[in-house]
């Protein structure tokens, strides 16, 4: 008997992308005849059969959560897992959690692992590679075959599904018009390239800040990084270039990272340069200076996707109606911001 194989396999054999091997056995118009055709005989050859996701959860419930995220080490993440499995515990339910590693086809490979039966539904947060390309075939087909899917933090409006999020863009605004009140007038900004959802909003709330305050949105105080590991020589070169008073990072790393390098330059924080961070973690805490941060409230945000997802799937009858909820975030105010 034939061997079964899977996307990745087909798309390792023939050189092509994941994405290309799904569209293709889905005969989709965005792939070229040749290609189809290519796929769809490989597939034959080996046996490849699609996932019955539907038939498997009208015949029985397995009682677990999918979790894909982009990465572990980042607090908020973990602050999110934690919450979902306190909630899917308490509802009888288990979790499995897998990591796109920032990719999009490890986060396609893990869909397909988790929904051969071994899941009822999934959360998760989109990959930065995911959002770049833009495509959430994998997702759509996982939705259109019965099982449901909770998007949070990272999530597109391309699909349909339940979100949790909180109001990025405003939390932006707040803190940075925090900074301005101070009397803060060269206020940095340390983001993310815009690709990345929440960075973009933001950015859109930093950018917005100073406009209300009829301060200048210069280019050259927005600082995006795209790799984390190139991030100081380019923190660094705003500190030397632009020197600003003040700096609103969009996440943990970057404010750390600041105040890292500020204090090697040999420039005070707080008493020099105030700096506000995103997520609230332990390296904001305990960090010296600690950090003025940002919280997300990263366990009410898991347990309210995990009960949203959990509410869908015992519902007796299919509702269409998908609901977007917004967590509330408190600036928590530490060691990194001027008492001016």
């Amino acid at each position: 008997m034939k061997r079964q194989v899977t996307l990745k396999q087909i798309a390792k054999e023939l050189d092509v992308s994941i994405s290309t091997v799904s569209k293709s056995l889905r005969n989709s118009a965005e792939i070229s005849e040749d290609t189809k055709l290519k796929v769809q005989a490989f597939a034959k050859l080996y046996n490849y059969k699609p996932n019955n996701i539907a038939l498997s959860l009208k015949n029985k419930k397995t009682k677990t959560i999918g979790i894909i995220i982009p990465e572990i080490v980042h607090h908020f993440f973990a602050t999110v897992i934690s919450g979902i499995e306190q909630v899917a515990n308490e509802n009888g339910y288990n979790v499995i959690v897998c990591l796109s590693n920032e990719s999009f086809d490890k986060e396609v490979i893990n869909m397909e692992m988790l929904a051969t039966g071994s899941t009822d539904g999934f959360i998760m947060s989109l990959s930065k590679e995911t959002q770049q390309k833009k495509d959430f075939h994998h997702i759509q087909e996982v939705i259109n075959q019965g099982m449901p899917v909770v998007m949070f933090d990272r999530i597109t409006n391309d699909v349909l599904c339940d979100k949790v999020i909180i109001d990025d863009q405003m939390a932006a605004y707040d803190a940075v018009e925090f900074l301005i009140d101070k009397g803060f007038k060269k206020v940095a900004l340390v983001t993310t390239v815009d690709y990345v959802s929440v960075g973009k909003l933001r950015t859109d709330g930093y950018v917005n800040a100073l406009d209300d305050h009829a301060i200048t949105v210069d280019e050259d105080m927005i600082v995006k990084i795209e790799d984390i590991d190139n991030c100081a020589a380019k923190i660094e070169k705003l500190l030397l270039d632009k020197k600003p008073d003040a700096i609103f990072a969009v996440n943990e790393l970057f404010a750390v990272t600041s105040i890292k390098l500020a204090t090697k330059m040999g420039i005070r924080v707080p008493e020099e340069l105030s700096v506000i961070g995103f997520t609230d973690g332990i390296i904001s805490q305990y960090s010296s200076p600690s950090i003025t941060t940002v919280s997300q409230n990263g366990i009410k945000m898991g347990g309210r996707a995990a009960q949203m997802l959990i509410d869908r799937l015992e519902m007796e009858e299919e509702n269409e109606q998908y609901t977007t909820e917004l967590i509330e975030t408190n600036l928590v105010l530490r060691e990194s911001t001027s008492t001016l």
